[in-house]
């Protein structure tokens, strides 16, 4: 008899903390397992993606649609998707995007950013990306059908319950549309009006260190739209040690920055107009995604903002890491970059 109470106590203490497991708050692969950080690469036509994190050493082809429940982002969206049924206790959110589904544009007050914090008082993620529409208000379907034409890239972090006060902050400066939230008043203060708050120092910029649950360290560099400035040619660039390949949306074609060789910055700023994803070239113009790479030191950023002349005043941001592998990866996908005019190459290339 006292056997079975032991046998029954560890199978209930082994459910407990399989359940725990399940519901807490983290990114999760497309075998609903927890990792600490993944990035995706969504194809410019359908809903096919490459996924990699820590263990892939680059690119994996996903055998899921970027749409499904069971892949990567609707693993990763559980803890929303439940709470829209459940109300669950102890649970906060925020979804912001500069282009929402169900409310009108908003103004360009707003940052040009997109993203997803989700929290409880001991984990949380903060998954940036470029999709416009994304997640869809309030609904189990979280993917628009409109994200199913252009390329798009996706960051999620795992933090600790502690990290988001920065994160917070962070925010305030990007000034995100936040279209739908629900943050508990006993969380953060800095995650409860990112309406308020903004920055009022004359530089307009934060740049924040932030370690992740895994211990891996990541920068967020963050600015307000009295800032002025490019985001990589004003900001990131002066904080790396090599110049920058910049992917962005090449739609506006009249309002896009050129390549920046530029001797008032410490290195070159080159746009990538064209990229490779899995044997198939995708122009700029059918390729949404934001990111920037400095490949021979191992830097990639996944960023908010394109690289054109109105988003100068714009508020936005990028989340950057040091990993070989990564940068390796996103570095092999250039297919065609904007020469810089009349300049000498740099040392540095």
């Amino acid at each position: 008899m006292a056997g079975y109470r032991t046998m029954m106590a560890l199978l209930l203490t082994v459910g407990i903390v399989f359940q725990l497991s399940e519901s807490r708050v983290t990114c999760r692969n497309d075998k609903g397992n927890e990792v600490d950080w993944y990035i995706l690469y969504k194809f410019g036509n359908g809903l096919s993606y490459l996924y990699m994190d820590e263990s892939t050493n680059g690119w994996k082809l996903s055998n899921n649609t970027i749409d499904s429940s069971s892949g990567t982002l609707g693993n990763t969206l559980k803890p929303l998707l439940d709470y829209y049924v459940r109300k669950t206790e102890g649970f906060g959110y925020i979804l912001y995007n500069d282009q929402p589904e169900k409310t009108a544009k908003p103004s360009s007050s707003y940052g040009h950013s997109k993203g997803v914090v989700m929290l409880d008082r001991e984990t949380g993620v903060w998954l940036s990306h470029s999709t416009p529409k994304f997640p869809t208000y309030q609904s189990k379907s979280f993917w628009p059908k409109s994200g199913n034409v252009n390329g798009q890239t996706f960051l999620c972090v795992t933090y600790s319950y502690g990290r988001f006060k920065k994160i917070g902050l962070q925010l305030k400066y990007i000034h995100p549309n936040a279209y739908d939230h629900f943050i508990p008043k006993t969380f953060h203060w800095a995650l409860q009006d990112l309406k308020t708050g903004f920055p009022r120092k004359d530089h307009f910029f934060r740049v924040q260190n932030l370690t992740s649950l895994g211990g891996k360290h990541f920068v967020s560099f963050a600015k307000y739209t009295r800032f002025h400035d490019d985001l990589y040619s004003g900001l990131i660039v002066k904080c790396m040690p090599e110049s920058l390949y910049v992917k962005g949306w090449g739609k506006s074609s009249s309002n896009q920055l050129p390549s920046n060789c530029s001797t008032r910055i410490p290195h070159h700023v080159y746009n990538v107009k064209r990229v490779k994803l899995n044997g198939t070239v995708y122009y700029d113009t059918k390729d949404h995604s934001k990111w920037c790479v400095a490949p021979n030191t191992g830097w990639t950023c996944i960023s908010d903002l394109n690289r054109h002349e109105s988003q100068k005043n714009r508020g936005g941001g990028a989340i950057c890491f040091q990993n070989i592998a990564v940068a390796k990866a996103f570095n092999a996908t250039i297919d065609d970059k904007e020469p810089c005019p009349s300049v000498t190459p740099r040392s540095d290339l």
